[in-house]
């Protein structure tokens, strides 16, 4: 469907960033970017179940991504610089 939207300057440049990216034409990359931010505002709005541990420390849900020493020690750096 064709149509025209007014965007902000800055959306319309982050969103040719990503179409450039990516490989995909500007209508093609806001439909991404539009079909991603629904998943994530519906992914999001679940609440997350904590647990403990055997100690009792409050614990968060397992994930996918498992957070290494390594990626905490890079992002430090990179905030740090």
């Amino acid at each position: 469907m064709r149509t025209n939207v007014n965007l902000a300057d800055d959306a319309r440049q982050f969103a040719e960033i990503y179409a450039h990216a990516n490989g995909l034409t500007l209508g093609d990359a806001i439909t991404d970017l539009i079909r991603k931010s629904s998943q994530a505002a519906s992914s999001a709005s679940e609440t997350p179940k904590f647990g403990r541990s055997a100690s009792g420390f409050p614990t968060l849900p397992p994930r996918d991504r498992i957070l290494t020493t390594e990626m905490v020690l890079k992002a430090q750096e990179e905030e740090f610089v």
